[in-house]
């Protein structure tokens, strides 16, 4: 049977940590007096270690199996990485500690939607209701946390996260293990596929995407909160991109249909030009930071939709993990990393305007390369979403999502 409700409460405590720490973990850091180089230095370790972690953890599975052990290993040291927090308020053992957990954290997810699929099996159309759960989550995490930090001191998020991270291990302890699915298909050599000039634009432009997130990432909620933004607004903005994000999953499969995956992408990058620009010089106005999150369905939704779907399109067989794999590397691994550096480097010189502008300069530079390098015939109309409908097949009902 289908272990549906413990895979979703997966989904629901992974998400809801990310829901509690990366909007307000920064926060309690600039508590703590650090400057905004220590705040994106330590923030980074969580892209660093998606640079190589996944990888790792992926070939450790695939040498020695027994997935579930290695996601209740990640519980179990994510946890205790998380709790020397309470213990430590200088940035070297500080660095140390946010290092082994971003190591082990980055162990977690990619296993945890391998079982998933496995066991889905020819069920996969049910894939978006577990991972909804995430979504809901985090929702719950970034409006909870905030409205609760408008009465305790900063130190709260980490309670906050210690409980969320303790669902996290309680869940991975019931998790059961799947039998592991292999693709019959042929495998291109993955070299082949990388000389391919489009390839090298898609992905340069994803990260250049992610690079052009890591301001958003790091320093969005400190920037709100020194504008005057209540915790609890705070938590309403995050949790708003986050039903824009759910909104236009649910769309896709239709959007996808009328369109191709390449003016999808120009669209997506081009919303991010104007999102940043915004973020960093509207801020004094609540109705342009709504809109501004509505632009998030946009700039993450919809762009990882579609650069999942090409991924899987361009990389065929058995070097489709492998190319899910370089995606998740090169965009949330290092350009993730690049981009919080760069504003840890800029934020206190330069300014919260300045700062996200060169966010909105990344995001030219990957709409310049899809729109260079990505013909028109090179990512063809009705590129599949994983969890959705697929949109090559005639639509057998009215709801987007199966």
């Amino acid at each position: 049977m289908l272990p549906r409700w413990r895979l979703s409460g997966y989904y629901f405590f992974y998400f809801a940590f990310i829901g509690a720490f990366s909007p307000y973990f920064g926060l309690y850091l600039q508590s703590l007096k650090f400057s905004a180089w220590d705040i994106g230095l330590l923030m980074s370790q969580m892209q660093l270690m998606r640079l190589f972690g996944p990888n790792l953890w992926g070939w450790l599975v695939d040498r020695f199996g027994r997935r579930v052990a290695i996601i209740r290993l990640a519980g179990v040291v994510g946890l205790a990485g998380f709790m020397a927090f309470f213990w430590l308020d200088r940035l070297p053992g500080m660095l140390v500690a946010m290092a082994v957990l971003a190591f082990f954290w980055s162990a977690a997810l990619p296993l945890v939607e391998t079982l998933t699929f496995d066991h889905l099996r020819e069920e996969r159309g049910r894939y978006s209701s577990i991972r909804l759960w995430g979504s809901v989550g985090f929702i719950v995490a970034v409006m909870g946390t905030g409205a609760l930090l408008d009465f305790v001191a900063p130190v709260g998020v980490l309670w906050v996260c210690t409980f969320i991270l303790l669902g996290i291990l309680g869940v991975a302890l019931v998790l059961p293990e799947a039998a592991q699915s292999h693709s019959l298909a042929s495998e291109q050599p993955i070299a082949q596929v990388l000389r391919q000039p489009k390839v090298q634009a898609l992905m340069s432009a994803c990260f250049a995407m992610s690079a052009a997130h890591g301001a958003f990432y790091v320093f969005y909620s400190i920037h709100l909160d020194a504008s005057g933004y209540t915790k609890t607004e705070v938590g309403l903005l995050w949790s708003l991109g986050v039903l824009a994000e759910i909104v236009v999953f649910m769309l896709m499969p239709r959007i996808a249909r009328r369109f191709s995956l390449r003016d999808i992408l120009l669209l997506c990058f081009a919303a991010a030009v104007l999102r940043f620009l915004l973020m960093g010089w509207g801020v004094e106005s609540a109705a342009v930071m709504i809109f501004v999150q509505l632009l998030h369905g946009l700039t993450f939704g919809a762009y990882h939709a579609s650069a999942i779907a090409a991924v899987n399109q361009w990389f065929p067989g058995k070097s489709q993990g492998r190319g899910q794999a370089l995606y998740s590397s090169l965009s949330f691994g290092a350009g993730g990393l690049l981009g919080a550096l760069i504003s840890g480097w800029t934020w206190d010189d330069w300014g919260a305007g300045w700062t996200f502008s060169l966010g909105a300069v990344f995001a030219l530079a990957g709409f310049l390369l899809i729109y260079r390098w990505v013909g028109q015939d090179a990512v063809p109309q009705g590129g599949s979403v994983p969890g959705a409908v697929d949109v090559r097949k005639p639509e057998k009902t009215s709801d987007p999502v199966q």
